[in-house]
Parts: C-alpha cells; structure tokens; sequence
C-alpha cells in the first residue's frame, strides 16, 4: 500500500471582485456607452436615482443615513483599488481566472477595447508602443500589412522577407518569432494562417488550468473539420475523450473568435463630445473634466428609510442594492479621478505640442504616463482609449499624444508624429515639376537632423494618404491641364 503524506501547498491565483471588474468596465467605457451604462443601472436599482440640484452635502448625508440603516452584518469591505490591482497586469492577457479556477470574465465582457479605428491602425498603435527593436519593429510593421480584413496573414514568411529586403535582412526563425508577438496582441489570435492557428492562439493564451484547454488545443489542431460537420461521435472516437469531457472543450472553442479582425469593420459613428477640456489661464495649461462626466447620482432616501425599517427577505435584498450603488457611484469617482490624472500627466508631458504644433510632438509610451500616475500601463491604455481631450489645436483622442521614437543623427529621439509633420512639410513645398521620391525625402530629413530609412518614409507617407511621387506628378499635370483649360475659356469669354 503507497504511503500517504500530507502536504503543504502555498499558491497564489489572482481573483477579480465585482467592485473591480465595475471599475475595469467603466473605464475602458466612452461616454456614449458609459451614459446607457449608468441609465441601466438608475432602471433596475431602485437604491439610485439622479440628483436634481442637490449640493454635495445631500450626497454625503445620503451616505451617512444608509450606513446608518445597515446591519453589523453588512458592514461594508475595503476593496483594493484599481492601482492596486493592476500592478504586473498585462492588456496582452485578456483571460483571468478566479481563485475557484473559473472564467472571470466572459467572452463578451474582456478589458481589452475591440472598436478602436481600423485593425491595421490598432495593431501598428500597439507595435509603436511595445518593447521591439527596430528590427522586429519592421517585420511586426511587414505582417501587419499582410493582413486581409478578417485579420488572417495572407503573406508567407518568404514574401515577408523578401518584402524587407535589401534593407533588412531576416531569416525565417526571425519572422516567426515576432509573428507569434503579433499574434499575442490584442486582439488575439490576430495574423493567424487560418481559424485552426488563431483559436490554437486565443487558447495558449488562457491560462493553463483553464478547463477544457488542453483538449480544445488538439481539437483545434487536427479535428477542425468535424466542429464544422457537428460531429460528435467523430470526435468521440478521433479523441477518445468521454463525452463530458469534449462538451467543454467544444463550448471553450465556441466560446472564442475564429476570425478576430472582422470586429474592427462596420464601427458606427459618433459624435465626438470630449472628456477633457485643455485652456491656457495665465501662460500655464490647465485640465478639466467635462462636466457631464459626473452623473450626479446619489441614494434614494426613501429606500434607505425603508431598509431601517424592513426586515427579513427585503432587507437582504436592499441591502443587496445598496452595496451595489456605493460600488457604482465609487467606481466612477475612480474613473474620473484616473481620467484627470492621466490626462494632466499627457498635457505636463506634451506642452511643447500645445504651445507650437505637432512638430514639437515628444515620443512618448504609456510606461511613462503609468509610472508618473502611479498605476498600470494597461489602465492608461483603458482611460485613453476612444477618450476625447479639447484643445486650442483642435480635439485629439487621449491616445493621439503617445507616439514611438524615431533616432537622430546626433544620437538624440524624435516622435513620429513629428517626423511626419516634416514630412508633410516638405511634401507640401515640393516642386511640382519633379516631385520628392522616397529617398529624397529620407535624404532631405537626414538633413534636418532625423535618421529615418526610405522604407519608413514611405509608410508615413501612406499614413498620411499622400500618394507617391509618380501618383503626385499625375496629378500635378492634371491639376495643369486643368488650369490652363480653365485660362482659356476665360479668355474666350472676355473676347
């Protein structure tokens, strides 16, 4: 008979609480979807309601009476904060686990943002800002333009190469290593060869005690066909896994996006309403929220008067409400107190921006930001994206001020967005009779003191919609012709 021992195990699982998976939730929220948010919650918590006019003192009181109606039982409990929570968390992990091994989150309910401008601009956003060499950078830059609108690779690692090439020699283990980077951004499983590779992806990504993810692997790997066909018992007997067994790993796979980039197409508009107001006051920039972001919400006295009163059944479940409204209204002091912090730490870092333009623009990641705030980089990815600041220049989304850096020859860094503020300028100065190549115009910022290849050039040039030099000259003729035919029908009218 084996002996038995008795062990002791020491781990650590991380567990989300609702108050923080609320506040995770409401920061990465715009105004739009934050407005129907809290109407949501006003409709079926009758503890909240909107203040009509009250001072802060109504609130406060508010506060003071339900604390007063709650029993020793529901003594409310602190609750980490959200700095607090976020140290060593990555927006490259949007699956997390609970401490009873569950899904914290649902399929529909990941941090990471999925409506943010076209997939190739959110992919090169994140390629700007992530940790690459140069070199890496221009081969995560190479695949993410050969991706189709489903988010699929259709280029081959050799098409890749050749693509880089004279410029940047790579071999295929190179190419592989960053393509795997790729595809470990959000969202995942994007530059994937096909649905197989992508939800293969999307699982090595979860954690690995996530139940059914071994088995969803394999099935992914070789038994994609019979998912497709509903077949069952061919899987039971391709497996042989028990039937419970394959149900769940069926359910994990069906739980995942087979085809992550089509979630980037049809993006509704909207109104551009901004979260923060940037003014000059006395030669200094100053930043304030709107003030629609704060709903006004407070306790709804009636109820609380009911719930010193009540008993039983309906105590508990006003008592329920209440916990729930105190989280609501602390979680969106939280999401504007993170907005504020971030937003002034952008403006502290980005004043030459604002005082001449963006050719003053600095480089600047969001490490940066996090560590100035205080917090985690990936809550200053939440609190800038699809978030809105008015400035006298114009209205910028928060994540407009970050911007990778572009070396200079005496050694120094430059922006990127400054760099294609030059090159606009000189774009825009070009005789019309011979336009700038490519490499004159890497040649001309060589000049100014900016270091950027010919390849690089041209994607600026591209970001900018701009054409190249053959398309400009075409067009300068036609605008010619155009002129001149223009001339001499004037001339033919005067006559």
């Amino acid at each position: 008979m084996a002996d038995q021992s008795l062990q002791l195990r020491l781990t650590q699982k991380l567990a989300l609480a609702p108050q923080l998976q609320q506040a995770i939730r409401l920061l990465q929220l715009n105004r739009i979807e934050l407005r129907e948010y809290i109407q949501e919650a006003i409709e079926s918590n009758p503890l909240l309601e909107r203040g009509e006019g009250e001072g802060d003192g109504d609130s406060a009181q508010s506060e003071s009476e339900a604390s007063a109606a709650e029993s020793e039982d529901y003594g409310e409990t602190a609750e980490p904060g959200l700095e607090e929570w976020d140290d060593g968390f990555s927006i490259d992990e949007p699956w997390m686990t609970g401490s009873s091994g569950g899904d914290a989150f649902s399929g529909d309910s990941q941090i990471a943002d999925d409506t943010t401008g076209s997939l190739r601009e959110h992919l090169l956003w994140q390629i700007n800002l992530s940790h690459f060499s140069d070199k890496d950078a221009a081969i995560a830059t190479a695949i993410v333009f050969g991706l189709d609108e489903e988010g699929f690779l259709e280029d081959s690692i050799e098409d890749i190469r050749s693509s880089l090439a004279p410029e940047i020699l790579t071999e295929e283990d190179e190419v592989l290593a960053v393509l795997h980077r790729v595809q470990r951004m959000e969202p995942v499983g994007v530059a994937s060869r096909g649905p197989g590779e992508c939800i293969r992806v999307q699982l090595a990504a979860m954690p690995g005690d996530t139940p059914g993810r071994e088995l969803g692997t394999r099935i992914a790997r070789d038994y994609l066909d019979l998912v497709a066909d509903h077949d069952l018992d061919g899987l039971r007997k391709a497996t042989g896994a028990s039937e419970e067994r394959l149900v769940q790993a069926l359910q994990l796979i069906q739980s995942l996006d087979p085809r992550p980039g089509t979630r980037f197409d049809n993006r509704q508009d909207e109104y551009l309403v901004p979260d923060v107001y940037v003014t000059r006051v006395d030669d200094e920039w100053r930043v304030t929220l709107n003030p629609e972001n704060d709903p006004g919400l407070r306790l709804n006295r009636y109820y609380i008067d009911l719930l010193r009163k009540s008993g039983g059944k309906d105590a508990d479940y006003l008592k329920g409400r209440l916990q729930e409204a105190r989280w609501l209204m602390s979680s969106l002091e939280m999401r504007n107190r993170t907005l504020m912090n971030v937003a002034q730490t952008i403006v502290e870092m980005q004043q030459d921006f604002l005082d001449v333009g963006e050719i003053a623009m600095r480089p600047l990641v969001l490490r940066e930001v996090a560590e100035e705030v205080g917090v985690h980089e990936s809550t200053v990815s939440r609190a800038t994206t699809r978030k809105y600041m008015l400035t006298p220049r114009g209205i910028y989304e928060l994540k407009y001020f970050f911007s990778s850096h572009v070396q200079t020859v005496n050694g120094g860094a430059i922006s990127a967005t400054a760099v294609k503020a030059r090159l606009q300028m000189l774009l825009e100065h070009e005789p019309q009779d011979r336009p700038l190549s490519d490499q004159d115009l890497s040649v001309l910022l060589r000049e100014a003191g900016v270091r950027v290849a010919r390849r690089t050039v041209a994607k600026y040039r591209e970001s900018l919609g701009i054409g190249s030099s053959t398309e400009r000259r075409r067009e300068y003729r036609r605008q010619a012709a155009l002129k001149r035919q223009a001339e001499a029908e004037a001339r033919l009218d005067y006559r």
